[in-house]
């Protein structure tokens, strides 16, 4: 879901009264509502994205204030489905603040586009009993709307007004093309603005004249390419082509200047004083006599958090919510034993508190709802509370929902953020702190065992040592079976490989490696008397990611990483080896990432030993193009065949 930035309702009184100017632009550019040309539904595939399953033909934005404050955001978007795939973009979900009734949505109108066998235009308005408004949570709410008869060919479109959006960011980029985008904002001329388009691409910015005190800016896009799935990207929404708006003043008509940028000391003391969040910390959550029995013969403070956290872990269920707010309340959480992130994580800073620990709340943004900009200060680009532990010159970071992450390691999907600590609440105190631990890595080891026969088969055994982050990507499929782990980490990734008889060790003890043993059989290619295998099995290392020339987004990994692989094959006796592949190192040039190869034979006998480090979390947009060059080399080095042919067999003699 976009990240919305919701700015407060503009509240101030002014002596004079005007009702919001209507755009009296006919957008020539843009059809009206109910008005479909035939080329559209004859359209068979986007002109400049030949593979999208959909296009945005067109969607617009504008956005009108009055002087009064009061604003509207009214939104019209249509869209052409040119695959099966593209079916699902005509169910729509529309989230909205509906928290003290701040937001809500009306006049919601949508048409579906169809040809019949003659060639004839067939519309099917939207029935409105079909719109379904549901409550996510305290504080907000999702318009559900299915469009109405959308089969591959389709145009449809919808059109709906959003009253008291506040400011918020438009983008102009989606995960399907958008043939045009355009985003207009009418405001009076005592509000200040500030508009920042945050777009690689090229765009248009109009200042449209008009008669009465406003300030009108139109900012459009044309022909903008889809922001697909981009291996490693932190969070796309950090990365579509947009325009951050945000209030800065209101120029009153008695001459004052109301300044409506807000400062982190203002926003965490209004945090600490809402009863959803800082008046939760102040509540006593009753004790239970399990708990305190086993705090009670436990004087070391790491033993003591690490207790409390697994406590929580192991008797409350998360419902699935994430958001720093405890809705219900945590004592409701507590005696339930179910709720949001809020109240799970609020009710473990309590317990870690009243145990004697130094812990704080600390507000975080994760990789999936995008990086925190600390410049601008606003409590809603934080979609998650955390429990921040100082023990000596240590500190922690628990997630109270998290199953998985050991107590001494930062939560992945916080890695590499920054993370705001309230101290001191009484004092509203606060802090920023970077969530970085470069010695928890992303570790995996894989040892192999293989002897080829005649026919071409490879069977042996291998042992995997999973550590770090790789143990937590791995811990949920060794919950779902044996059968899907051995799908999704090891068949799936090695063509003509089976494997079977395989094991875990270490399965309960987060503190060592997930330990992996099982048998393979893998079948040999072949041309001719030639035959060639790769050493690169079961490392999560077999197939480049990183072949697109192009890239919108960054390279985030969000941790260090190492790959070992030693691997240990037994050609056939009437075989040879053409040529040894080279011993070799490979380094970037920010010595960021090492590729260490050593190989050697004996008497039909392959060594080889492969180390691979990440000494570098993150590589910028622009630093892709040389990482993309050093990627391709490091995988040629990783999969280079190992050659054999078969011996010759001398001629007897006459």
């Amino acid at each position: 879901m976009k990240k919305y930035y919701l700015s407060c309702l503009l509240t101030a009184c002014f002596s004079l009264s005007l009702h919001a100017q209507k755009d009296k632009d006919k957008n020539k550019d843009v059809p009206p509502f109910g008005t479909i040309d035939k080329a559209a539904l004859e359209m068979k595939a986007c002109d400049f994205d030949p593979d999208a399953e959909a296009v945005v033909l067109f969607e617009t934005g504008n956005l009108v204030c009055d002087i009064m404050g009061r604003v509207e955001l009214e939104i019209h978007t249509r869209i052409k489905i040119l695959k099966e795939k593209g079916l699902e973009r005509a169910n729509l979900h529309i989230p909205y603040h509906s928290y003290r009734n701040d937001e809500s949505i009306r006049k919601m109108t949508a048409h579906t586009y169809n040809l019949d066998a003659t060639g004839k235009i067939v519309t099917s308005e939207l029935d409105k009993k079909s719109i379904i408004e549901k409550p996510l949570n305290k504080r907000f709410t999702e318009m559900i709307v299915a469009l109405p008869d959308v089969k591959v060919g389709s145009v449809f479109e919808y059109k709906y007004i959003l009253s008291g959006a506040g400011l918020r960011t438009w983008y102009f980029q989606r995960s399907i093309p958008v043939a045009y985008s355009r985003y207009k904002l009418d405001f009076p001329e005592q509000i200040e603005l500030s508009s920042v388009p945050k777009c690689a691409l090229p765009y248009d910015v109009q200042q449209i004249p008009n008669r009465s005190a406003r300030t009108i800016t139109q900012y459009s896009m044309a022909n903008v390419p889809a922001l697909r799935d981009e291996p490693y990207i932190l969070n796309e929404d950090d990365y579509l082509q947009r325009v951050e708006t945000r209030l800065i003043a209101i120029n009153r008509t008695d001459g004052q200047r109301v300044n409506f940028i807000r400062s982190w000391p203002g926003i965490i003391k209004e945090l600490m004083e809402d009863e959803d969040f800082g008046e939760q910390l102040k509540k006593n959550v009753p004790r239970t006599d399990d708990l305190d029995k086993e705090l009670k013969t436990l004087t070391d403070p790491f033993q003591r958090m690490k207790t409390i956290h697994h406590y929580v872990r192991k008797n409350m269920e998360w419902n699935g919510y994430s958001s720093i707010w405890a809705l219900n309340g945590i004592k409701a959480a507590w005696k339930d034993k179910k709720g949001t992130s809020g109240e799970i994580n609020l009710i473990l800073v309590n317990l870690l508190k009243d145990a004697g620990l130094d812990a704080y709340p600390m507000l975080v943004s994760t990789h999936d709802n995008g990086l925190v900009n600390t410049m601008i200060p606003n409590y809603q680009q934080f979609n998650k509370v955390l429990a921040y532990v100082k023990i000596g010159d240590q500190r922690y970071v628990l997630d109270g929902t998290d199953k998985e992450t050991p107590s001494h390691m930062v939560p992945e999907d916080v890695m590499l953020t920054q993370g705001l600590v309230l101290e001191k609440l009484e004092t509203f105190q606060w802090g920023w702190q970077t969530l970085w631990d470069e010695k928890s890595l992303k570790k995996n080891m894989v040892v192999i065992q293989g002897e080829i026969d005649e026919k071409g088969t490879m069977k042996g055994n291998a042992y995997v040592s999973s550590q770090g982050y790789e143990r937590l990507e791995r811990n949920p499929y060794v919950k779902k079976g044996k059968d899907e782990f051995i799908s999704h980490f090891y068949t799936s990734r090695n063509e003509d490989t089976k494997v079977d008889g395989l094991s875990f060790e270490n399965e309960n003890d987060d503190s060592l490696p997930l330990v992996q043993k099982f048998n393979f059989t893998h079948s040999i290619e072949s041309s001719g008397d030639y035959s060639h295998f790769s050493a690169n099995m079961f490392s999560g290392l077999e197939k480049n990611p990183f072949l697109s020339e192009n890239r919108f987004s960054d390279v985030f990994f969000g941790t260090n990483q190492s790959y070992t692989i030693i691997g240990s094959f037994r050609i056939p006796k009437n075989a040879s080896l053409e040529e040894l592949p080279k011993n070799i190192r490979l380094m970037m040039p920010d010595s960021s990432v090492s590729m260490t190869r050593i190989c050697a034979q004996d008497n039909g006998l392959i060594s080889v030993r492969m180390t691979l480090e990440f000494r570098k979390p993150f590589y910028s947009n622009e630093e892709y193009a040389d990482f993309r060059e050093f990627y391709k080399q490091l995988f040629e080095m990783l999969s280079e065949q190992f050659v054999y042919t078969r011996k010759t067999q001398p001629r007897p003699k006459p």
